[in-house]
């Protein structure tokens, strides 16, 4: 009897060990060692994982195809020791960016190379390159930097603008270079749009989308894309009071970038279309702070549309400021001061005609102008 059981108990045991063996799996299997010489081949092995999903399959692809346009971006300054008098570089800190065209520019942040007297690209075959800055539009957070185009390896995938308005809810994927370690992958969704962020000198940037795909140091410049890998946006910014990424990240959305980097590297600036009218930040903030809401025209140019319209502008009487016309609104807009008034130009293109609400003395009345290019 006890040796029945012995026996009992040691086939459970060979079952349970052949059972143990059979059925565990690691992410990644080793190849089999090769079969001893003269034994039997075992029995068939399981089906390994099952496949991928829909969704993972169509990560993967978009990643592996935009992966090769996104670079690593290092920065430096240059600085003079005191004592010495010699000149030297220090690191300065590091970002992301991507590759906009066959030329060899690079898109980023403003605020990655705004400190930074010279700048490293960093492909991803590992080649590190000296690149120059092209030109900079630090009112919406971009750059475009531009490296050798004959040091580019061949045609390199670059990320197509989207089409269509972003959703609330829509899949994206963020690639960067977050705390140094390159070229990484991140998902979450559109959670809002349209932002306004607060920018460097008190401007803020507008337009924004919101996501909660993880954005840390490091990522500023590289892109957002949607599920099919086409560009939405350029990663700017977290919101975060530790510095790292709390499910909150901003994105400049992909029809400003469209707007900007072509300006950028015609010109090496961003200059909005124009009204044709005179103002000034610093007043205008003055007297919204003293009740007078709205953007407070302070130069008609003579001979201009605006001029011809009747538009009058502010003036000064016995030491006084003495409001003429106040735009209030453009396009049934509110315009509640200089900035708002701002954000609704820089949207639109030279040539566009846009009616401006007035307001003079307490009467209100709207005039059609033609918007001019920028200067």
């Amino acid at each position: 009897m006890r040796a029945s059981l012995a026996g009992a108990a040691l086939a459970l045991m060979l079952v349970a060990a052949f059972l143990a063996g059979r059925y565990v799996t690691t992410p990644e299997a080793a190849a089999p060692a090769p079969l001893p010489p003269q034994t039997a081949a075992p029995a068939p092995l399981p089906p390994g994982p099952a496949s991928l999903e829909p969704e993972e399959s169509r990560t993967i692809a978009v990643f592996r195809a935009a992966r090769d346009s996104v670079v690593a971006i290092t920065t430096s300054a240059r600085v003079v020791d005191p004592f010495t008098r010699r000149a030297g570089e220090r690191p300065l800190g590091s970002g992301s960016g991507f590759l906009w065209d066959e030329a060899g520019h690079v898109v980023t942040n403003d605020h990655v190379i705004s400190e930074a007297s010279g700048a490293t690209v960093q492909l991803a075959d590992g080649r590190s390159l000296q690149a120059r800055v092209v030109g900079r539009a630090p009112s919406h957070d971009l750059a475009v930097l531009r490296i050798a185009a004959e040091d580019l390896p061949g045609p390199l995938p670059r990320p197509e603008p989207g089409q269509g308005a972003l959703e609330v809810g829509q899949s994206v994927l963020a690639i960067g270079n977050p705390f140094g370690l390159d070229w990484t992958l991140t998902t979450g969704i559109v959670s809002a749009l349209d932002r306004d962020l607060p920018g460097d000198r008190g401007r803020t940037i507008r337009g924004l989308i919101q996501t909660d795909a993880a954005i840390n140091p490091g990522n500023s410049g590289g892109p957002l894309l949607d599920a099919r890998g086409r560009l939405v946006g350029v990663n700017t910014a977290i919101f975060s009071p530790s510095g790292a990424s709390a499910g909150i990240g901003f994105a400049v959305p992909v029809s400003t970038v469209a707007r900007v980097v072509p300006q950028l590297i015609e010109t090496g600036r961003y200059s909005p279309p124009s009204l044709g009218l005179g103002f000034d930040a610093r007043i205008n903030a003055a007297v919204n702070r003293q009740g007078l809401a709205g953007a407070l025209v302070l130069d008609v140019a003579p001979g201009s549309e605006a001029a011809r319209k009747g538009i009058v502008p502010a003036r000064v009487a016995r030491g006084r400021l003495l409001p003429g016309d106040v735009v209030v609104a453009l396009d049934g807009m509110a315009v509640t001061g200089l900035d708002d008034l701002l954000g609704l130009i820089d949207r639109r293109r030279p040539g566009e005609s846009v009616t401006l609400t007035l307001s003079r003395n307490g009467r209100s009345r709207e005039v059609t102008l033609e918007l001019l290019a920028g200067r």
